[in-house]
């Protein structure tokens, strides 16, 4: 299952009945759930946040959409925060087993679905702008739902990705795009006085000023008080506690302090984590440090596929090809210990019984093996990659940096190498149950057989790039050798399923 978070923001933050009105108009598709709902007053404005399936996502922001451009109306509505419309900013966010393809996929959809049904005009920003000068919330928000009427439909530079070329009566003009996961983060600096120095520090900390890259700011006076009022639109460049450090920086040296800061909506359990291993200055904190993260996947069983697969689509080196030839191994056992279990038990094949059980088992044991060689892979990796950050300014340093990175290119070689054997193995079984076993089930010990066969592939092709980093080439030869071997008995057996296959299934 795909997974996406959608956070719209409504110019709406004063009028209880209305808000609730758009949360049900949300809530009221199968597939969505409601995480949180903020309103602020002062602002005039309401995050709203849910997480959807990716085939729920687009109908279920549509509908709040919609009935924001029921019940507000722009010409009438004044607060803090800038706005362009009833429906200001609508954002898709990635989460299990979705990428920013998907999101930017469901931003064009919905955009042109409210600019043709709803007669909004839209602009797609961030990862999902059709031209980089969209790509920033505020230069597309710039003056305003005022300055969008005139505006709009007049400048050249401001034609709409979808929906008519002028804005809505009473609902502006909405900006619907794909980001990353993004925190709303505020810090008070005291009473109103302190406005202005708000406004100085805001204007120091964000990026497009020179601060911190990953940072829009704004100063502004809310019940009373002075808040910098920031969006880190992408916490593992910016964490919340670089944020909050530098806006006391900034505040110390006009002779202001935070008072107190918050969180909007709703933030990654890394940010916090992050934060309170600044704080405490803990060295090696991840989330298999954190009790509740073990738990939980322990009670999930594990991680999900899609899980998986969102990971190995992120930027993130791991998991890579050697984690993804174990886990796709894994999957061809699974489907020989499928075949054994559809041969067991039926009259025709009594004679090879006791064969497939015993093949059944192994199957187990190879699938299990691969399972664990997938976060074995990934660890072998980090090892790598730690060993060339090692400093190398003097000769000592050199001498024992070059040690670890042969040390730590050796183990990444041999964990593909145990991935490559146990492949290899498994498309012997994957032979057998093709030739000895349920012939309804044929094509699925092919498929066995095919998966083993590139599975191990992939595992030698992952040996062979270590093996040609290493310093000492006599230590990597006999781990090349016994990869080849076992990609050759890999291709063999898929050779022998294969033919069984054809002549189960015939022509």
């Amino acid at each position: 299952m795909k997974l996406v978070e959608c956070v719209p923001n409504f110019s709406e933050g004063r009028r209880p009945e209305v808000i609730a009105a758009i949360r049900d108009a949300i809530a009221s598709v199968d597939g969505a759930t409601m995480l949180d709902v903020s309103s602020d007053p002062s602002h005039n404005r309401t995050v709203v946040t849910f997480v959807a399936t990716v085939e729920a996502a687009a109908e279920a922001a549509f509908r709040g959409i919609a009935k924001a451009a029921e019940l507000i109306d722009l010409n009438n509505h004044a607060g803090e925060h800038p706005r362009i419309g009833a429906t200001d900013v609508c954002p898709f966010i990635p989460l299990e087993g979705a990428t920013m393809d998907d999101c930017i996929a469901l931003a064009r959809t919905l955009g042109k679905r409210v600019g043709d049904e709803l007669g909004i005009p839209v602009f797609l920003y961030e990862r999902a702008a059709s031209r980089p000068d969209r790509e920033n919330l505020a230069d597309i928000r710039r003056g305003e739902f005022e300055l969008a009427r005139t505006d709009i439909g007049v400048n050249a530079n401001r034609i709409p990705d979808f929906g008519p070329n002028h804005v809505h009566a009473t609902a502006g003009a909405t900006v619907i795009g794909a980001r990353p996961f993004l925190v709303a983060y505020n810090v008070y600096l005291g009473g109103a006085e302190n406005v202005g120095v708000a406004k100085a520090v805001a204007k120091a900390v964000r990026g497009s000023n020179g601060g911190l890259r990953y940072v829009k700011g704004l100063g502004l006076e809310v019940d009373g008080q002075a808040q910098v009022s920031m969006n880190l639109v992408d916490t593992e460049k910016t964490p919340v506690h670089r944020a909050f450090e530098m806006v006391k920086r900034e505040a110390e040296a006009h002779g202001v302090s935070p008072t107190w800061s918050e969180i909007i909506g709703l933030v990654p359990e890394k940010a916090l984590f992050d934060a309170a291993a600044r704080h405490l200055q803990l060295r090696g904190l991840t989330n298999e440090t954190i009790l509740e993260h073990k738990v939980r996947r322990a009670a999930s069983g594990g991680e999900s596929v899609s899980g998986f697969v969102a990971s190995v689509a992120s930027n993130a080196p791991v998991p890579g090809g050697g984690s993804v030839s174990a886990h796709v191994g894994a999957l061809g056992a699974a489907l020989a210990q499928m075949v054994a279990g559809l041969t067991v038990g039926r009259k025709k094949y009594a004679a090879v019984e006791g064969e497939m059980k015993e093949l059944a088992l192994e199957a187990v044991a190879l699938g299990n093996e691969l399972t664990r060689l997938v976060a074995a892979d990934a660890s072998a990796y980090t090892l790598v990659s730690e060993a060339y950050k090692l400093p190398k300014e003097s000769p000592a340093q050199m001498t024992l940096r070059d040690a670890a990175i042969q040390r730590a290119l050796v183990e990444a070689s041999e964990v593909p190498l145990l991935t490559a054997v146990a492949c290899a193995r498994v498309a012997e079984l994957a032979a057998i149950c093709a030739d000895k076993g349920n012939t309804n089930a044929a094509s699925d010990a092919g498929v066995s057989a095919l998966l083993a066969e590139a599975s191990c592939r992939g595992a030698v092709y992952n040996v062979r790039i270590n093996v040609a980093s290493m310093s000492d080439k006599h230590a990597g030869a006999p781990l090349a050798a016994k990869a080849a071997a076992a990609l050759q008995q890999a291709h063999d057996a898929a050779a022998r399923a294969t033919a069984a296959v054809e002549r189960n299934i015939g022509t």
